[in-house]
């Protein structure tokens, strides 16, 4: 069962939008998936692509270090037998005479270090590994060979050191969960993240690259034309439209999501993306990000999604990842979080009572 933080009130009317580079070479040695089947096409004769997919899975982005790249049918059966168990274990009723948690938060990665978050019981992360190629993958990541993101350049490096240090800083609005943690992020109503606001999904689940948030809303949604893809991802209602055989928008255009262009190789749908916002780095990169992606219908329950990342300016090399998309009949709904939300209001109108207080016990010392 799946459990959504939403107004069901439906999924908006949503219009298809009919408008309307070379890349790096070790993008372009990327090979496109050898096509297994004839797939279903659309009238203008190209492969359909349409669907809702529901990308919930085990599988993370990086393999463990050193592991194998394909999972043993019995190491497979292990990890999600070891997930379904603390996922049991972690969904039982909370005891209504617990006591307070720890002041500030228990350190635990999860809503505000643990306290006052959804018990496993809200989420759905996924209880199965990717499968390709018949294969469970215990990684996405395909390219570095050893399935684990490239070392950071020098500059990166300093520039995520730079970024956690500010008080303030645009980087803290980036939708990348390990800025997100910055220790302030959350303190100052002017930095709190995209994510948090509800104004884009985190950790990348909209993309590019599109990856899934291990959370919740895993569903995304295909609606296609000959002019135009639009990509609906139900993570905070993001709408991405891929402009067909058309041009990038002039560099000094930038937008959250990119700006996306696509063309046919084959049955495979290729989207390029630059005019990145320097506000939604992905992994702490810069607003010159660069994805080559790569949909490949590979029979009719499933898609193929690879995935290119080049930054020179944030990793040392560009690097690939792949997983599959598997096709659902479950239902996309409006994604509401921060209509009616009275917590940010409070914790506003108490920093400004503290703040009076200690003007008065201030003043009651002179």
């Amino acid at each position: 069962m799946r459990h959504r933080f939403v107004a069901l009130t439906g999924l908006p009317a949503m219009t298809a939008l009919l408008l309307g580079t070379a890349f790096s070479a070790a993008a372009q040695n990327t090979k496109t998936p050898a096509k297994t089947h004839g797939p279903r096409r659309m009238p203008d004769g190209h492969a359909d692509l349409q669907g809702t997919y529901d990308v919930a899975t085990l599988t993370p982005l990086e393999r463990p270090a050193g592991a194998k790249l394909v999972l043993t049918k019995e190491e497979a059966a292990k990890l999600e037998t070891g997930a379904a168990r603390r996922r049991a274990e972690g969904g039982q009723a909370i005891k209504g005479d617990r006591s307070a948690p720890t002041k500030g938060g228990d350190g635990s990665v999860g809503a505000a270090g643990n306290v006052g978050g959804y018990n496993s019981g809200w989420l759905d992360p996924g209880s199965t590994y990717n499968v390709v190629d018949g294969e469970k993958r215990s990684g996405m990541v395909i390219d570095p060979p050893d399935g684990r993101v490239p070392p950071l350049t020098p500059e990166a490096a300093q520039r995520m050191r730079a970024a956690r240090a500010r008080p303030t800083s645009d980087a803290t609005e980036s939708n990348d969960p390990g800025l997100e943690r910055t220790p302030g992020a959350y303190d100052d109503p002017e930095r709190r993240p995209l994510g948090e606001r509800c104004l884009l999904g985190f950790g990348s689940t909209s993309g590019p690259p599109a990856l899934p948030n291990y959370f919740y809303n895993n569903l995304h949604q295909i609606v296609q034309t000959p002019d135009a893809v639009m990509i609906l991802t139900e993570m905070v209602h993001d709408a991405r439209i891929v402009r067909m055989n058309a041009e990038h928008l002039p560099k000094n255009i930038r937008q959250w999501m990119g700006d996306s262009v696509g063309h046919w190789e084959g049955d495979t749908l290729v989207v390029d993306t630059t005019n990145f916002s320097a506000k939604t780095r992905f992994r702490g990169s810069t607003a010159d990000l660069h994805t080559i992606e790569r949909f490949t219908r590979v029979d009719d329950k499933t898609l193929l999604y690879r995935f290119t990342i080049e930054d020179p300016a944030t990793w040392t090399k560009p690097w690939t990842g792949e997983y599959t998309w598997p096709a659902t009949d479950e239902h996309i709904y409006e994604y509401a979080c921060h209509e009616g939300n009275y917590a940010l209001t409070d914790i506003l109108k108490g920093a400004r009572l503290r703040e009076k207080e200690a003007a008065a016990a201030a003043k009651a010392e002179k």
